[in-house]
Order: C-alpha cells, then sequence, then structure tokens
C-alpha cells in the first residue's frame, strides 16, 4: 500500500460516517472524470477510423423505422 493510500484511509477513518460517504462520493466522481477524460481523448484523436466510418455513413444512409424486438 502506498503512504498516499494509508494516509488517506487514516483520515477517511476519522471522519464521521456521512463524511467518509462524501470522501468516498468524490474519489468515485474523480475515477469517473478521468475515465471520461480518456474517453474524450480518443474521440479527438485524429487517426483515420474506415470501419467506424463505414458505419456511420451506413447508419445515416438507412430510413428511420420503429425498434423490432423480433429482430433483436
Amino acid at each position: 500500500m502506498s503512504k498516499t493510500t494509508a494516509e488517506i484511509i487514516q483520515v477517511c477513518e476519522s471522519l464521521p460516517p456521512d463524511k467518509q460517504a462524501e470522501l468516498a462520493d468524490f474519489a468515485r466522481f474523480l475515477l469517473a472524470r478521468q475515465e471520461d477524460e480518456a474517453w474524450e481523448q480518443r474521440i479527438a484523436d485524429p487517426k483515420a477510423r474506415p470501419r467506424l466510418d463505414a458505419f456511420l455513413r451506413e447508419s445515416a444512409a438507412e430510413a428511420d423505422e420503429p425498434l423490432d424486438h423480433t429482430r433483436l
């Protein structure tokens, strides 16, 4: 366990339960934000994606129709 992890645990244990829950929520928020940033980087990557581009063109060319659950 890293020194930082041990420090976070020590701080968390010294807090009342409601504040511990808030700290855990904030940690989950930071993790989700990090994952969002990774996706933003992937999306912004300028390299070509021919299969994705073809799929998007084909999808845009299809007529709109209601979802048919029997075809799933």
